[in-house]
């Protein structure tokens, strides 16, 4: 058992004797670079880019490039992501919202910048704060935080472990990760095939003359949304709160789900007042989904498409969200705007809608409704999964960065 002593910082607790505290401005430069174009190329035309997010995202708008050759951390200085550092050695570029530590040269040679990585990725974890864009720590205030360093030796011996143990970690959840991805594609494909083809895979089929329907049922009729749907607008009153349809197809109450990140309009010009069951199709991000049934009361910008229909409204919101898995919007858009759709009443009225008899319609949704709660219970707990695997993860960095726990000699 090695003797401890007081940090002297509350979050990191006690250290081994021989560790020191240090701020992370006495080791790293911190820098943000100069602000480029995404449209600046290289001489091959390619025009790399690093983000603390994702390995190489692609991002469009502004970036911050970095012309030195050498060691750095990169961490996300804006966003939900303030937690997540990576390291990488060479030249590279970076979005805007990336806060990078370059090692000073004279601490080269006596550190291991992946332990480094390690410990200043739970020095972000630990003391990001909380705004109405995310999760966020500045430069100013990252270099002013102190953390726990061994030396040289240690470092490497605990950044090892570290790096096998987060790998095995990160298969895991990698793996669970996919079978969530399957999961919900699987969800996906039980919509399109069930709004389109029935439930009774003997049936007689016809021709649609509809690409994204293809065969269909011989019973079923064809037709446009002008005739099956109504687009109603009602009056707002004193007390709503303020709704909105979620990309998952969830209508409900801001207040029920998140009320930040959303833009607070001035001026509540031509809003709507929305019941609960009303479907509702967003005009913007209808193509991805955002199709669905209010289970509240409450109103709305315009940019929601409110409709009525006598037929079953789960079933034409099932059918709807078809066309949007199958990126259908997207193809019959006109506008120029990347990954977004014009969904307005007016297209909707002209869409061609594949129309069971009714009955059939709440079979259908019936089964669709069933094999959604059935996999929608499998997703919970591999989410909890990855929930549990997170926090260990999280756990294990703490407790060898800041010498709780020492590596064992075996390993």
């Amino acid at each position: 058992m090695r003797e401890m002593k007081d940090s002297g910082i509350e979050w990191i607790g006690v250290i081994p004797n021989g560790w020191v505290v240090m701020p992370v401005k006495y080791y790293f430069a911190i820098s943000r670079g100069r602000v480029i174009s995404v449209f600046d190329l290289d001489e091959n035309g390619i025009y790399p880019v690093f983000s603390s997010q994702t390995e190489n995202d692609g991002c469009f708008g502004f970036l911050n490039t970095f012309d030195y050759s050498g060691p750095a951390i990169t961490w996300t200085t804006d966003g939900a992501k303030a937690g997540t550092v990576f390291y990488r050695d060479g030249k590279y570029n970076c979005t805007n919202v990336c806060g990078i530590l370059q090692l000073k040269q004279q601490y080269r040679q006596s550190s291991d910048l992946l332990f480094f990585t390690y410990a200043i990725g739970m020095v972000a974890e630990r003391n990001k704060r909380y705004d109405i864009n995310g999760f966020k720590i500045m430069s100013n205030e990252m270099a002013n935080i102190k953390f726990a360093v061994p030396p040289l030796e240690e470092q490497k011996i605990i950044a090892q472990f570290l790096s096998k143990k987060c790998d095995e970690i990160d298969t895991l959840a990698a793996n669970i990760q996919s079978q969530i991805d399957v999961l919900e594609q699987y969800k996906r494909s039980v919509v399109t095939e069930t709004v389109t083809k029935g439930l009774n895979p003997d049936v007689e089929m016809k021709d649609s003359r509809t690409p994204w329907i293809g065969a269909m049922p011989k019973k079923w009729e064809i037709i446009r949304g002008k005739y099956i749907l109504k687009y109603v607008q009602k009056p707002i009153r004193e007390d709503d709160g303020i709704i909105t349809c979620f990309r998952d197809g969830e209508v409900t109450l801001r207040s029920n789900r998140r009320e930040d990140g959303f833009t607070i309009a001035d001026k509540e010009i031509g809003y709507q007042g929305i019941d609960v069951g009303d479907l509702v199709v967003h005009g913007m991000d209808g193509f991805a989904g955002a199709i669905g049934i209010s289970d509240s009361r409450g109103k709305a910008s315009p940019v929601l498409n409110v409709l009525d229909t006598v037929q079953n409204k789960r079933y034409i919101m099932y059918y709807l969200r078809s066309m949007a898995y199958g990126d259908v919007f997207l193809a019959l858009t006109t506008g120029i705007r990347v990954r977004s759709c014009d969904l307005r009443w007016n297209k909707l009225a002209e869409l061609v809608y594949p129309v069971p008899p009714r009955e059939e319609q709440e079979a259908i949704v019936a089964h669709i409704d069933a094999t959604i709660e059935k996999a929608n219970a499998v997703i919970a707990d591999k989410k909890a999964q990855l929930e549990t695997l997170d926090n260990y993860k999280k756990s294990l960095i703490y407790e060898y960065v800041t010498g709780k726990k020492e590596v064992p000699a075996n390993v």
